[in-house]
Formats: C-alpha cells, structure tokens, sequence
C-alpha cells in the first residue's frame, strides 16, 4: 500500500512521513495525524515529550531518516538550521535522498538556504524522486489551528498533489522553481522584523506617555498599525509572554541570509537592506545574552533596555 506521485493522494493510502517534531513541527505533524493519514517519524530522542504524544496519537517510529524515506510516500522536514537540513536530507550514507524512491516527495519546512533547497531538489531528482521547499510563516498559533501560510517551490504539479496535505496545515501560495519558497520566507522575515520592531517601540512610548497598553493596541489594530504581528505578539509583550512559538535565533538566523546573501544575477551584487540589518542586530543582541531561545516578541525586552524601562 501507498501512493506516490501522481497517484491522488488519501488518508486511507498516501504514508506520511516527518522528521523535526518541535513546536512547530510537532503541532504540524499532529494535525495530519488528525486527519487520519498514517504517520511515521524519525526522532533521535524517541522519549522527547512531542515523540511520545504524537506515538500516543498513532505515530508509528522510524530507525533512521533513509528508512523513514523508503517506508513513505511523502516525507516531511521541519528542522532548525540548514546545516541541519543538509545533514538529515543530504547525508550519504543515511539521508533522506539516499533512501528516496522513486516519485516519493520529499517537503522540507525548514526556513532554510534557497541554493541548498536548489540542491534537494537536484539530488531527489537524480534519485527519480521529488523535493518541495515549502517554508511556512505563523507561529505556533498558526501550525496548531492549520493557519500557516505556506511558501512551496518546485515542480508546480508536485506542489498541486500536495494541496490535500498543505491544505490541513495551512494556505499554500504557489512561488516558482527550486528555491523560491525558501526566498519567500527570508522576505517574510526582513517584513516580519520590521513589524515587531515597531510594535515593541509603540510599545515602550505608549508607556512612557502613560497610556494603557491594552487599550494602545485595542485602538490601533483596526487602523494602518493593524498587522498579523499586532494580533499573535501584541498582547504576549504587554504580559512579557515570551514563550516560543519562533525562536530569536532562527529569526538571526533568517535575517542573516538576507543581509549576507549575495544573489546569483549577472551584476553578483549583494541586495542592500539596512533595515534588516538593523533588525539582525537588535535580535543577535538577546542571543549574545543567552536568550536565543525566547520566542521573536521577546524583542521588546531590548527596547525596553535601551530605554532603562520595562512593561
């Protein structure tokens, strides 16, 4: 039994594989097992809480990444960095590409590399199998309520097949070639970065002026202030929740391949983002004090010491 592409993909034969069961991963990976697809993950600490709820839930355990990828239709990665990303997905010996069968697919989540994404998709390829990179944006809140929004690049028919899984995830936007997704993503987080600047600055004034902050934001999210970032971030700052649904340092992380990226064009030229790179700074500063792994909204806690305040 199984389904490999282009054969309609169904819960009752489509396998579902998922390595990278995190936040974000593990809310994600929950959701496919609710909806009654098949699910086999590869976990290197099986006892991890998120292992044994999603085993609680139906999940079924694989030995190594290039079982997990002969065993499965459709293999799912939600990883940390790309070297991470490389390491699961590239490595000779027991990487996901080394046991690809052919017209599997593999959909890596990660926010990662665009030229290592370009790199998957080359190697599956040469394997007679498929690769999507399919980054997403929205928190723990969006991967719990399956309202990620979700940047997939590839073979557009392939990403077409995987509307039925995607669409229990989130909203997927077509975004071109090998690459594409991961390109999208790094310009959601130079957006995203900016939003949460300037909600933690607004923040920090709207005390100093002697306003109250609940009503601050209650009064400005109809308005031209109104975004997404407003609505997940702006009442964890006012409680100083600042619990992860993203860590700081993958947002450094994202941030550093825009700022430091120099894209492949006839001039070569290196695309200058002074405001990203300002943003970079005020994110590496909570990593350098040992808070990497604060959720993004922990942000305002750098303003705040700028300014010798705090909420």
């Amino acid at each position: 039994m199984g389904t490999v592409y282009p054969n309609p993909i169904t819960p009752s034969e489509t396998r579902i594989g998922w390595i990278g069961i995190g936040v974000m991963g593990g809310a994600m990976a929950s959701r496919l097992l609710r909806a009654g697809y098949t699910l086999t993950i590869y976990a290197r600490n099986p006892s991890h809480p998120n292992s044994l709820a999603l085993q609680s839930q139906g999940a079924s355990l694989a030995d190594s990444p290039a079982q997990l990828a002969q065993s499965t239709d459709v293999l799912f990665t939600m990883l940390g960095h790309p070297s991470d990303v490389r390491s699961i997905l590239l490595d000779s010996s027991n990487g996901v590409v080394s046991g690809l069968r052919p017209n599997s697919v593999t959909v890596d989540t990660t926010s990662s590399h665009p030229d290592l994404a370009r790199e998957i998709f080359a190697a599956s390829r040469a394997k007679g199998g498929w690769s999507v990179d399919a980054p997403v944006s929205g928190g723990d809140i969006g991967a719990r309520d399956g309202k990620l929004a979700i940047f997939a690049a590839g073979e557009a028919s392939v990403v077409e097949w995987l509307k039925p899984l995607f669409g229990i995830m989130g909203k997927v936007t077509y975004m071109g070639p090998a690459g594409c997704g991961q390109s999208c993503k790094i310009a959601n987080q130079i957006t995203i970065g900016a939003n949460l600047i300037g909600l933690s600055e607004g923040l920090v004034f709207a005390k100093r002026a002697g306003l109250d902050l609940g009503q601050f934001v209650d009064a400005i999210r109809n308005g031209s202030a109104g975004s997404k970032a407003l609505e997940l971030f702006g009442e964890r700052m006012i409680k100083r929740d600042f619990r992860p649904g993203g860590f700081v340092e993958y947002q450094v992380k994202d941030l550093g391949m825009g700022v430091d990226v120099v894209e492949e064009s006839d001039d070569n030229k290196v695309v200058v983002l002074p405001g990203a790179s300002l943003y970079k700074q005020l994110f590496s500063s909570m990593v350098a004090i040992g808070h990497g792994k604060l959720g993004t909204q922990g942000v305002i806690s750098v303003i705040e010491r700028i300014n010798g305040d705090e909420i």
